[in-house]
């Protein structure tokens, strides 16, 4: 798995947080069990019925920049969502051997740009909890460009606002949808991950991917 990297080959790596530098358990907890369970205390409705109709409201919204807006939920769901989130923060957790990983391409100077498409309240929480930004470079929010990671137009800003040649450019994601758009876009170097969640199994095949960052150590 070392050659699947040519390091020298990278000057600028792009990095996902949910699922890529954090586990994505948490994200899978929020959204699957502890908001439908408060949605179900608010309604006075059963659980199953609260969660099949927070599920079916999300699924419709997928891949766009709704999906990943709080204030959008917020607003639909008639809760806090940002403070439900800190409800469950302990289960924030870093993704194995993350910071050794960053450290490294730091030394390396290799630049570390998060381009994520979480709400900045949710991002801020994370950075919080995490303190990852310490060993990045820039953090972006698709909300910033008003734009997800799944659109050409994301793309298209983000080279405006922080340049980098796509050709020397590593781009890594736990999502098959996202690299695609940036495959389009042009970007040569992509990775996905097998297990973005701890707590469920998943293999890919459709990019190269790897279960942890010590495959990929520089």
């Amino acid at each position: 798995m070392q050659n699947l990297i040519d390091w020298n080959a990278i000057d600028t790596v792009l990095l996902d947080m949910d699922g890529t530098l954090l586990d994505l358990h948490f994200d899978n907890y929020f959204w699957l069990t502890h908001l439908p369970q408060k949605y179900a205390q608010a309604r006075g409705i059963p659980q199953e019925q609260a969660t099949e109709e927070v599920l079916s409201q999300v699924k419709s919204h997928e891949g766009t920049l709704n999906w990943y807006c709080l204030d959008f939920w917020s607003a639909a769901l008639k809760l806090n969502v940002g403070e439900l989130k800190r409800e469950v923060q302990h289960k924030i957790q870093i993704r194995p051997y993350v910071e050794g990983f960053l450290k490294t391409l730091q030394a390396k100077n290799k630049k570390l740009v998060l381009i994520t498409n979480a709400h900045e309240d949710s991002l801020n929480l994370k950075m919080e909890v995490t303190q990852i930004d310490r060993w990045l470079d820039v953090v972006i929010s698709s909300h910033q460009f008003r734009y997800p990671k799944e659109n050409q137009l994301f793309w298209e800003t983000l080279s405006e606002v922080e340049p980098f040649d796509p050709h020397r450019t590593l781009f890594i994601d736990d999502t098959v949808r996202i690299l695609k758009a940036a495959q389009i876009y042009g970007i040569k170097h992509l990775l996905c991950i097998h297990q973005p969640d701890s707590q469920q199994s998943r293999f890919v095949d459709e990019f190269p991917a790897i279960h942890h960052f010590d495959e990929i150590m520089p």
